[in-house]
């Protein structure tokens, strides 16, 4: 399709486009191997100098088309998909970044993926300093050092839900010729395109609103192709001269604006293979095809809810970016006019007790290790997903330790509302 179309053509069409007489769904190349039918074709494949399929490790025909499909919706050049959307992240920091480097870090991440950032990169000798994204330009400068190599944050954070000034933080990487990766997954590209607003790189953990049934778990990387690696090549070694360990190919000559993702799949999945299934695949471009519809529906649903919490007399305090009169409101408003996220997090007046006996109560929310999937879901972060955080580090990664993350999903609003206040009464 060569017409610029819009996201909601592409969730249904983009990706997969059949020729005469083949499949009109997206099928499960359910294959570890490709047949060739001479050494020399498949030594092509090896030497990168054709495209194709060889080791499903590598590149799988069903995970490039909806990697593609994602490329297009955030308006990138070249994607990938990996295993999980840790495993993405992981990846897009390995891919440029190795022992002795630094990145920054908007310090109210998931904290799945700060831990990733400050332990685990920290055991591979890459150090990583955590900022406030409210601080100021001349503060946040003060965390970059000689051997940064990318600054990173979440459109919307889980669960804090900040909203990131993006432009802010494009502004200050590029000042040091280091990329920004900005991971999308509560926006969706349906809400936000980090892009457009001077982020370099986009990842997503698949496993939320871009899957939206709970049913698999994956991630995606999407580079823009709009970062200059050839411009600040003595920082980016990896992308500039040339892989030994691949036929000494130089990623940044020989791909153009596809040496990112380029290097990432012929050298990182290579080595440590975190593919996402095929299967897997398959059934989040099911999910796909109808995110264009569900964002917006959680969207109202979550609005009206916070909306209700604010109301309560035994709520002490509601944070939803779409709500007037939050901290994030304005920022969101620039950012995500149409719309945050379907999660709200929330407080009650009696602390982590009351938080447990509300959560207990519900009945149509069910209490998982999960958020943003067409059923709503209730969690306690500091007793679940960041249960490894000290309560000082909970407040300095912006969760407050008696709060709730309500993850509301596209059921009648007027039923969620009823759950809700049988349990909060």
């Amino acid at each position: 399709m060569s017409q610029k179309q819009s996201l909601e053509t592409i969730c249904i069409q983009g990706g997969w486009q059949p020729k005469n007489g083949e499949p009109r769904i997206l099928p499960i190349y359910q294959s570890t191997t490709f047949k060739y039918e001479t050494s020399e074709q498949m030594g092509r494949l090896f030497d990168l100098e054709e495209n194709g399929y060889f080791y499903t490790r590598l590149s799988n025909p069903t995970n490039d088309a909806v990697a593609d499909k994602i490329c297009k919706l955030e308006g990138g050049a070249a994607a990938m998909l990996t295993s999980s959307g840790q495993a993405a992240n992981m990846y897009a920091i390995l891919n440029i970044c190795s022992e002795g480097d630094h990145i920054v870090c908007a310090a109210t991440i998931y904290g799945g993926t700060s831990n990733l950032f400050t332990v685990t990169l920290k055991r591979f000798g890459i150090q990583c300093t955590l900022v406030d994204p409210d601080a100021s330009e001349e503060e946040l400068d003060k965390a970059f050092t000689p051997n940064t190599k990318a600054v990173f944050g979440e459109t919307i954070a889980n669960p804090a839900l900040v909203v990131l000034d993006i432009e802010k933080f494009a502004r200050l990487a590029h000042s040091h010729q280091v990329p920004l990766i900005i991971d999308n997954t509560f926006a969706t590209p349906i809400n936000c395109r980090p892009f457009e607003w001077g982020a370099d790189i986009v990842t997503h953990s698949t496993t939320k609103y871009m899957d939206g049934h709970a049913m698999t778990v994956g991630g995606c990387i999407v580079d823009s192709g709009n970062f200059d690696w050839e411009a600040c090549a003595q920082k980016y070694p990896g992308l500039t001269t040339p892989d030994n360990s691949y036929h000494g190919v130089t990623y940044t000559k020989k791909f153009g604006k596809g040496a990112y993702i380029t290097k990432a799949t012929a050298q990182l999945m290579r080595d440590m293979g975190s593919i996402q299934a095929p299967q897997n695949a398959f059934l989040l471009n099911i999910g796909l095809e109808t995110l264009h519809l569900r964002v917006p529906r959680h969207c109202e649903n979550a609005l009206a809810v916070a909306q209700f919490l604010q109301s309560r007399g035994d709520v002490a305090w509601v944070k939803y970016p779409g709500l007037k009169g939050d901290r994030y409101y304005d920022l969101a408003q620039k950012y995500l006019p149409h719309g945050s996220c379907g999660v709200i997090s929330f407080g009650l007046k009696g602390g982590r007790k009351a938080a447990s006996e509300f959560m207990d109560k519900l009945k149509l929310a069910a209490i998982v290790t999960h958020v943003a999937d067409a059923r709503t879901c209730v969690l306690h972060p500091a007793s679940h997903t960041h249960r490894q955080l000290s309560d000082e580090q909970l407040v300095e990664a912006g969760v407050d330790p008696s709060m709730i993350r309500l993850s509301v999903g596209i059921e009648q609003i007027d039923d969620i509302l009823t759950d809700l206040k049988q349990a909060l009464n």
